[in-house]
């Protein structure tokens, strides 16, 4: 379990260090596939939608080709999350 939170904490601590949109772009070339990217991507719209609160949840799997269930994670998600980060999305 340390571990686990040693290379989260890793990660986090890289990502900061990137300093630009590039340096971050190659640090992701590296550590993911690209299924994890695309599955990133995704996730990333489908809370940009549900932020925006604009579509209903099935329109927004219907736009963006993903089952109805991806979309009710991302909800979940952001019924635990602050408002600050929330603002990042608008």
């Amino acid at each position: 379990m340390e571990s686990e939170v040693d290379g989260w904490r890793l990660f986090l601590e890289l990502c900061r260090k990137a300093g630009s949109e590039k340096a971050l772009n190659e640090l992701f070339q590296l550590l993911l596939t690209p299924e994890e990217r695309e599955d990133i991507k995704t996730r990333v719209l489908i809370v940009r939608e549900l932020v925006k609160g604009q579509k209903p949840q099935r329109q927004i799997a219907k736009d963006l080709g993903v089952s109805i269930a991806k979309i009710t994670r991302g909800s979940n998600s952001l019924k635990v999350i602050k408002e600050d980060l929330r603002r990042l999305f608008s």
